[in-house]
């Protein structure tokens, strides 16, 4: 999943109602999947693809938060600093209200760092100064190219229909972060911020 290409996003993006018009997908429910009227699953129906969501969204999350509590306090870079403190606050909120649905499907989520997680954890703890931040940073940006493109999954195969609706409301702020983190990756080694091609001809003025 995580392998699509980025340009995935930007078709996705671009095709927001379509992706939103598949809430309760039926093509992912399961057999034995309680309905609350025909075609329509009951509240916290899960499939695969759901409980795959949840686990990998909420690894992500609490890496996010964990993360960034590490760059409020190491980074040099003010544009660094308050982008950890966003990642903070942002990615708390989106946590619990993934924990809660999490919870009344009845889908553990992780508590601790999964390995690859941790692995980037400890590459930041020998980092300082200028190097923390541009290591931070490009760090951001590939989990928030993956996160994206697991949310857009989830929206387009996931049955429960409140988890899809939580991924559709944090697809876009996830986005976002990841412009900012282009943004600040820009400006901290003068790296040119890279768009997915249909974003870029989305973009185009036209004649």
């Amino acid at each position: 999943m995580y392998r699509r290409p980025i340009a995935l996003l930007a078709g996705l993006i671009l095709l927001n109602g379509a992706a939103v018009a598949q809430i309760g997908n039926p093509a992912g429910m399961g057999a034995d999947t309680a309905m609350s009227k025909p075609g329509v699953p009951a509240p916290h129906q899960t499939n695969n693809q759901d409980r795959l969501f949840a686990q990998l969204a909420a690894a992500g999350g609490l890496a996010e938060v964990e993360l960034g509590k590490m760059a409020s306090g190491k980074a040099k870079a003010d544009a660094a600093k308050q982008f950890a403190d966003m990642m903070v606050r942002d990615h708390t909120d989106a946590n619990s209200k993934l924990r809660e649905l999490a919870d009344a499907a009845k889908i553990p989520l992780p508590t601790a760092l999964d390995p690859d997680h941790q692995a980037v954890r400890d590459q930041l703890d020998r980092l300082d100064d200028e190097a923390f931040d541009a290591a931070y940073i490009k760090a951001q940006i590939v989990d928030h190219q993956k996160t994206a493109q697991l949310l857009a999954w989830e929206i387009s195969l996931g049955e429960d229909a409140e988890m899809q609706r939580l991924a559709a409301s944090m697809l876009p702020v996830v986005l976002a972060h990841l412009r900012h983190a282009q943004e600040i990756n820009a400006a901290l080694t003068g790296a040119a911020i890279r768009l997915p091609p249909q974003t870029m001809a989305a973009n185009k003025p036209k004649p």
